[in-house]
């Protein structure tokens, strides 16, 4: 099958890159500048690997997201929060219709270079907070993206029931240096260690058995585990 990844640059993007890599005809990448605080630092990871392979990349500018929506993960939100993705202050992150906007516009594209299907890395460790990552969603989402083109263009998620120690033990199959790929919310020049995704990237490289090739402005103790 012929298909366009969505490629943010972060874990579990680049490791859905190569997964499809195995089994399709990746005719493209597409990544967002939305105007997250870490477009900056993870959109060059996705340019890097879709080069690497030989693949179109295009970055789409969607910046009316950082004017017209609110969410702290947008340079016009305040600070990035510190903690666990199972805290409810990450709710503060939540980029509204995020997913549902990207996958319309992926969409189109896919149709409009002859391709069969789109690719998401949306895996369950999203699904606590963020309701356009659920399995919900991406069915519903999917079917509108079939019925809404002539190609019927599909939407596949095969990582949808795994989690993020999953992903980086699949990544790890797969050959891929995490080194390369990038998860800080807050868009320093290291990863902070200590925001959501920075405590989630840790608790993976820790619960998959895998040496976490990251460097970290921080890393206190991870939640629920001894330091």
């Amino acid at each position: 099958m012929k298909v366009c990844v969505l490629l943010s640059g972060g874990m579990d993007s680049v490791t859905v890159l190569y997964e499809a890599l195995a089994s399709h005809d990746v005719v493209a990448c597409l990544s967002f500048d939305y105007g997250a605080k870490h477009n900056a630092c993870e959109i060059p990871f996705a340019k890097l690997h879709a080069d690497r392979n030989g693949i179109a990349h295009h970055t789409i500018a969607l910046d009316f997201m950082d004017r017209l929506f609110k969410s702290d993960l947008l340079r016009s939100g305040g600070g990035i929060p510190d903690g666990h993705y199972a805290e409810e202050s990450m709710k503060q992150t939540v980029v509204p219709f995020r997913n549902g906007i990207m996958l319309s516009i992926a969409a189109g594209f896919a149709e409009s270079i002859t391709a069969d299907g789109v690719v998401i890395a949306a895996h369950s460790g999203d699904h606590a907070i963020y309701p356009d990552c659920r399995e919900p969603f991406m069915q519903a989402m999917g079917e509108a993206m079939g019925q809404g083109t002539y190609a019927k263009i599909q939407l596949l998620r095969p990582f949808i029931a795994m989690d993020k120690t999953a992903i980086a033990r699949r990544g790890a199959e797969l050959g891929i240096d995490f080194a390369e790929t990038w998860s800080c919310y807050k868009g320093g020049e290291i990863h902070c260690g200590t925001c959501g995704t920075c405590v989630e990237r840790r608790e993976a490289f820790h619960l998959a058995g895998l040496p976490d090739p990251t460097v970290y402005l921080k890393t206190p103790p991870l939640p629920g585990f001894p330091s």
